[in-house]
Protein backbone atom coordinates (compact mmCIF):
# COMPACT_ATOMS: atom_id res chain seq x y z
CA UNK A 1 0.00 0.00 0.00
CA UNK A 2 1.37 3.67 -0.87
CA UNK A 3 1.41 5.89 1.72
CA UNK A 4 2.02 8.61 -0.52
CA UNK A 5 -1.56 10.51 0.10
CA UNK A 6 -1.83 8.95 3.87
CA UNK A 7 -1.55 12.35 5.21
CA UNK A 8 -4.84 12.45 7.48
CA UNK A 9 -5.22 9.40 9.77
CA UNK A 10 -7.82 8.79 12.09
CA UNK A 11 -7.23 6.61 15.40
CA UNK A 12 -10.33 5.25 15.29
CA UNK A 13 -12.01 4.06 18.53
CA UNK A 14 -13.67 0.81 19.04
CA UNK A 15 -17.64 0.83 19.55
CA UNK A 16 -18.78 -1.44 22.18
CA UNK A 17 -22.32 -2.47 22.62
CA UNK A 18 -24.45 -1.99 25.55
CA UNK A 19 -23.03 -6.00 26.85
CA UNK A 20 -19.38 -4.75 26.14
CA UNK A 21 -18.77 -6.81 22.75
CA UNK A 22 -17.57 -5.06 19.85
CA UNK A 23 -20.10 -3.35 18.09
CA UNK A 24 -18.75 -4.17 14.29
CA UNK A 25 -22.24 -2.49 12.74
CA UNK A 26 -21.64 1.18 14.58
CA UNK A 27 -17.74 0.39 13.38
CA UNK A 28 -18.85 0.29 9.60
CA UNK A 29 -20.97 3.21 9.63
CA UNK A 30 -18.08 4.94 11.44
CA UNK A 31 -15.73 4.00 9.07
CA UNK A 32 -17.93 5.28 6.01
CA UNK A 33 -18.33 8.89 7.72
CA UNK A 34 -14.52 8.94 8.26
CA UNK A 35 -13.96 8.11 4.53
CA UNK A 36 -16.39 10.58 3.37
CA UNK A 37 -14.86 13.50 5.63
CA UNK A 38 -11.08 13.17 4.69
CA UNK A 39 -9.74 10.19 6.08
CA UNK A 40 -6.67 8.77 4.03
CA UNK A 41 -6.05 5.85 6.56
CA UNK A 42 -6.42 4.52 9.33
CA UNK A 43 -5.06 3.18 13.12
CA UNK A 44 -6.86 0.17 14.20
CA UNK A 45 -6.55 -1.22 17.62
CA UNK A 46 -4.03 1.83 19.15
CA UNK A 47 -4.84 3.82 21.81
CA UNK A 48 -8.01 5.43 20.99
CA UNK A 49 -9.14 1.84 19.85
CA UNK A 50 -8.72 0.90 23.95
CA UNK A 51 -6.49 -2.18 22.57
CA UNK A 52 -5.26 -2.87 26.12
CA UNK A 53 -8.51 -3.33 27.04
CA UNK A 54 -9.04 -6.50 24.13
CA UNK A 55 -8.12 -9.85 23.49
CA UNK A 56 -5.93 -11.75 21.66
CA UNK A 57 -9.05 -13.27 20.02
CA UNK A 58 -10.79 -10.13 20.01
CA UNK A 59 -7.91 -7.89 18.00
CA UNK A 60 -7.00 -10.94 15.26
CA UNK A 61 -10.85 -10.58 14.27
CA UNK A 62 -11.08 -6.63 14.83
CA UNK A 63 -8.28 -6.34 12.54
CA UNK A 64 -9.35 -9.02 10.18
CA UNK A 65 -12.78 -7.57 9.62
CA UNK A 66 -11.75 -4.15 9.61
CA UNK A 67 -9.33 -5.02 6.44
CA UNK A 68 -12.31 -6.55 4.64
CA UNK A 69 -14.19 -2.96 5.32
CA UNK A 70 -11.86 -0.74 3.94
CA UNK A 71 -10.44 -3.22 0.74
CA UNK A 72 -7.81 -1.97 0.50
CA UNK A 73 -8.90 2.27 -0.52
CA UNK A 74 -6.67 3.73 1.83
CA UNK A 75 -3.93 2.35 4.56
CA UNK A 76 -4.81 -0.27 7.65
CA UNK A 77 -2.50 0.14 10.37
CA UNK A 78 -3.05 -2.34 13.28
CA UNK A 79 -1.74 -2.09 16.61
CA UNK A 80 0.41 -5.00 18.47
CA UNK A 81 3.05 -3.57 20.53
CA UNK A 82 3.29 -4.44 24.41
CA UNK A 83 6.35 -4.15 26.96
CA UNK A 84 6.76 -7.65 26.37
CA UNK A 85 9.16 -8.43 23.18
CA UNK A 86 8.79 -11.79 22.34
CA UNK A 87 4.72 -11.44 22.46
CA UNK A 88 4.76 -8.15 20.78
CA UNK A 89 6.79 -9.77 17.68
CA UNK A 90 4.85 -12.65 17.52
CA UNK A 91 1.53 -10.71 17.44
CA UNK A 92 2.94 -8.70 14.89
CA UNK A 93 4.17 -11.62 12.92
CA UNK A 94 0.58 -13.17 13.02
CA UNK A 95 -1.20 -9.94 11.92
CA UNK A 96 1.24 -8.91 9.51
CA UNK A 97 -0.29 -12.36 8.16
CA UNK A 98 -4.28 -10.84 7.55
CA UNK A 99 -5.06 -9.88 4.08
CA UNK A 100 -5.00 -5.91 3.80
CA UNK A 101 -3.46 -4.60 6.73
CA UNK A 102 -0.83 -2.56 5.98
CA UNK A 103 1.63 -2.13 8.72
CA UNK A 104 1.57 -2.69 12.50
CA UNK A 105 1.92 0.57 15.05
CA UNK A 106 4.32 -0.81 18.01
CA UNK A 107 4.27 1.33 21.08
CA UNK A 108 7.48 1.66 23.12
CA UNK A 109 7.63 -0.95 25.82
CA UNK A 110 6.29 0.83 29.01
CA UNK A 111 6.12 0.10 32.32
CA UNK A 112 9.55 -1.85 32.02
CA UNK A 113 11.57 1.07 31.25
CA UNK A 114 14.30 -0.13 29.21
CA UNK A 115 17.62 2.36 28.29
CA UNK A 116 17.86 2.91 24.65
CA UNK A 117 20.29 0.25 23.95
CA UNK A 118 16.78 -2.09 24.78
CA UNK A 119 14.56 -0.03 23.13
CA UNK A 120 16.31 -0.28 19.85
CA UNK A 121 17.15 -4.32 20.40
CA UNK A 122 13.09 -4.49 21.34
CA UNK A 123 12.16 -3.29 17.82
CA UNK A 124 14.94 -4.49 15.90
CA UNK A 125 13.71 -7.88 17.41
CA UNK A 126 10.06 -7.10 16.02
CA UNK A 127 11.15 -5.81 12.64
CA UNK A 128 12.73 -9.33 12.25
CA UNK A 129 9.84 -11.44 12.46
CA UNK A 130 7.04 -9.25 11.13
CA UNK A 131 5.31 -10.14 7.53
CA UNK A 132 4.76 -6.27 7.26
CA UNK A 133 6.51 -2.98 7.74
CA UNK A 134 6.26 -1.33 11.67
CA UNK A 135 5.32 2.01 12.66
CA UNK A 136 7.09 3.08 15.84
CA UNK A 137 4.59 4.71 18.35
CA UNK A 138 6.61 7.21 20.69
CA UNK A 139 4.05 8.30 23.23
CA UNK A 140 6.37 9.06 26.66
CA UNK A 141 2.92 10.86 28.11
CA UNK A 142 1.68 6.93 28.11
CA UNK A 143 4.54 4.57 28.31
CA UNK A 144 7.19 6.47 30.67
CA UNK A 145 9.64 5.75 27.96
CA UNK A 146 10.99 7.94 25.55
CA UNK A 147 12.62 6.72 22.19
CA UNK A 148 15.39 9.33 21.85
CA UNK A 149 15.78 11.37 18.26
CA UNK A 150 19.10 9.29 17.47
CA UNK A 151 17.80 6.17 18.49
CA UNK A 152 14.72 6.56 15.76
CA UNK A 153 17.62 7.96 13.66
CA UNK A 154 19.64 4.71 13.90
CA UNK A 155 15.99 2.29 13.70
CA UNK A 156 15.13 4.25 10.52
CA UNK A 157 17.81 2.76 8.62
CA UNK A 158 15.87 -1.05 8.99
CA UNK A 159 14.19 -1.31 5.69
CA UNK A 160 11.21 -2.96 7.78
CA UNK A 161 10.82 0.22 10.36
CA UNK A 162 9.04 2.49 7.43
CA UNK A 163 7.82 5.33 9.83
CA UNK A 164 6.81 6.93 13.18
CA UNK A 165 4.02 8.02 14.94
CA UNK A 166 5.96 11.00 17.18
CA UNK A 167 3.96 12.48 20.26
CA UNK A 168 6.47 14.88 21.48
CA UNK A 169 7.56 18.05 20.53
CA UNK A 170 7.50 20.36 17.14
CA UNK A 171 11.20 20.39 17.37
CA UNK A 172 11.61 16.26 17.59
CA UNK A 173 9.69 16.27 14.53
CA UNK A 174 11.98 18.64 12.80
CA UNK A 175 14.94 16.72 13.47
CA UNK A 176 13.64 13.58 12.68
CA UNK A 177 12.19 14.96 9.38
CA UNK A 178 16.11 16.12 8.57
CA UNK A 179 17.80 12.94 9.95
CA UNK A 180 15.76 10.05 8.83
CA UNK A 181 15.75 8.54 5.09
CA UNK A 182 13.73 11.01 2.32
CA UNK A 183 10.80 7.75 2.57
CA UNK A 184 10.55 7.60 6.16
CA UNK A 185 7.00 8.24 7.52
CA UNK A 186 7.31 10.92 10.38
CA UNK A 187 3.84 11.13 11.74
CA UNK A 188 2.67 13.36 14.61
CA UNK A 189 0.30 12.33 16.96
CA UNK A 190 -0.68 15.49 18.31
CA UNK A 191 -3.85 16.62 16.94
CA UNK A 192 -2.89 20.43 17.43
CA UNK A 193 0.72 20.02 15.42
CA UNK A 194 -1.19 18.76 12.29
CA UNK A 195 -0.47 22.03 10.57
CA UNK A 196 2.66 22.66 11.84
CA UNK A 197 4.22 18.68 11.44
CA UNK A 198 3.21 18.90 7.73
CA UNK A 199 4.90 22.42 7.32
CA UNK A 200 7.87 21.33 8.40
CA UNK A 201 8.09 18.07 6.17
CA UNK A 202 5.96 15.40 8.03
CA UNK A 203 3.40 13.16 6.34
CA UNK A 204 0.66 14.55 8.54
CA UNK A 205 -1.38 13.22 11.22
CA UNK A 206 -2.39 10.24 13.09
CA UNK A 207 -5.76 11.64 14.62
CA UNK A 208 -8.42 11.20 17.19
CA UNK A 209 -10.02 14.98 16.31
CA UNK A 210 -10.78 13.51 12.39
CA UNK A 211 -13.51 11.31 13.89
CA UNK A 212 -15.69 15.24 14.42
CA UNK A 213 -13.38 17.80 12.07
CA UNK A 214 -12.67 15.73 9.59
CA UNK A 215 -13.95 17.81 7.36
CA UNK A 216 -12.15 20.85 8.34
CA UNK A 217 -8.58 18.92 8.64
CA UNK A 218 -9.02 17.78 5.48
CA UNK A 219 -9.62 21.67 3.99
CA UNK A 220 -6.86 22.73 5.99
CA UNK A 221 -4.34 20.27 4.36
CA UNK A 222 -6.35 20.67 1.16
CA UNK A 223 -5.64 24.36 1.22
CA UNK A 224 -1.84 23.96 2.12
CA UNK A 225 -1.31 21.92 -0.89
CA UNK A 226 -2.07 24.99 -2.81
CA UNK A 227 -0.22 27.24 -0.91
CA UNK A 228 -3.01 29.08 0.64
CA UNK A 229 -1.27 29.30 4.00
CA UNK A 230 -3.49 31.83 5.57
CA UNK A 231 -6.50 29.26 5.39
CA UNK A 232 -4.76 26.53 6.60
CA UNK A 233 -3.78 28.88 9.74
CA UNK A 234 -6.77 30.22 10.60
CA UNK A 235 -8.05 26.21 10.49
CA UNK A 236 -5.71 25.04 12.55
CA UNK A 237 -6.47 27.84 15.39
CA UNK A 238 -9.43 27.51 14.79
CA UNK A 239 -9.71 23.53 15.77
CA UNK A 240 -6.68 23.98 18.41
CA UNK A 241 -9.20 24.53 21.52
CA UNK A 242 -11.10 22.09 20.20
CA UNK A 243 -8.62 19.19 20.01
CA UNK A 244 -7.35 19.93 23.27
CA UNK A 245 -11.20 19.64 25.02
CA UNK A 246 -11.10 16.19 23.20
CA UNK A 247 -8.18 15.50 25.49
CA UNK A 248 -9.37 17.25 28.80
CA UNK A 249 -11.12 13.71 30.19
CA UNK A 250 -9.34 10.56 29.57
CA UNK A 251 -9.13 9.58 26.10
CA UNK A 252 -11.48 8.07 24.74
CA UNK A 253 -13.94 9.05 26.86
CA UNK A 254 -14.29 12.45 25.24
CA UNK A 255 -14.79 11.61 21.70
CA UNK A 256 -17.40 8.22 22.31
CA UNK A 257 -19.16 10.80 24.04
CA UNK A 258 -19.36 13.43 20.55
CA UNK A 259 -19.53 10.42 18.40
CA UNK A 260 -22.32 9.03 20.39
CA UNK A 261 -24.50 12.09 20.55
CA UNK A 262 -24.07 12.07 16.88
CA UNK A 263 -25.61 9.05 16.66
CA UNK A 264 -22.57 6.87 15.68
CA UNK A 265 -23.21 4.84 18.61
CA UNK A 266 -20.02 3.97 19.92
CA UNK A 267 -21.15 3.10 23.62
CA UNK A 268 -19.01 3.30 26.72
CA UNK A 269 -15.13 2.64 27.23
CA UNK A 270 -13.81 -0.73 28.88
CA UNK A 271 -12.46 -0.60 32.73
CA UNK A 272 -10.26 0.71 33.93
CA UNK A 273 -11.79 3.58 30.79
CA UNK A 274 -15.06 5.01 31.92
CA UNK A 275 -17.32 7.13 30.16
CA UNK A 276 -17.91 10.79 30.92
CA UNK A 277 -20.22 11.56 33.97
CA UNK A 278 -22.93 14.26 33.69
CA UNK A 279 -20.79 16.78 34.69
CA UNK A 280 -17.69 16.08 32.45
CA UNK A 281 -20.07 15.92 29.46
CA UNK A 282 -21.20 19.01 30.35
CA UNK A 283 -18.01 20.50 30.72
CA UNK A 284 -16.65 19.04 27.50
CA UNK A 285 -19.46 20.68 25.60
CA UNK A 286 -19.24 23.99 27.18
CA UNK A 287 -15.26 23.70 26.01
CA UNK A 288 -16.45 22.72 22.07
CA UNK A 289 -18.71 25.52 22.24
CA UNK A 290 -22.34 23.42 22.46
CA UNK A 291 -25.41 23.52 24.50
CA UNK A 292 -24.74 22.59 27.97
CA UNK A 293 -26.77 18.87 27.47
CA UNK A 294 -25.55 18.74 23.94
CA UNK A 295 -23.59 15.45 24.52
CA UNK A 296 -25.91 13.95 27.55
CA UNK A 297 -26.58 10.25 26.68
CA UNK A 298 -30.28 10.62 26.85
CA UNK A 299 -30.02 13.19 23.94
CA UNK A 300 -28.49 10.91 21.58
CA UNK A 301 -29.38 12.69 17.83
CA UNK A 302 -27.26 14.18 14.90
CA UNK A 303 -25.40 16.70 16.80
CA UNK A 304 -23.67 19.28 14.85
CA UNK A 305 -20.41 19.66 15.17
Amino acid sequence: MNFEQADLLTAIVTPFTADNQIDYASLERLTKHLLTTGSRGFVIGGTTGETPTLSHTEKIELYTRFAQLITDRVPVIAGTGSNNTQATAELTAEVGKIPGVDACLVVAPYYNKPNQRGLKAHFETVSQQAQVPIIIYNIPGRTGITIANDTLVELAQDPNIIGVKQCTSIEDLEYLVEHTPSDFLVYSGEDNQALAAKMIGAQGIISVAAHVYGQQMRHMYDALAVGDVATAGKLQRQLTPKMQALFMFPSPAPIKAVLNAQGYQTGGCRLPMQALNSAEQETLAQSLDLPAQALAQTKLGELEI
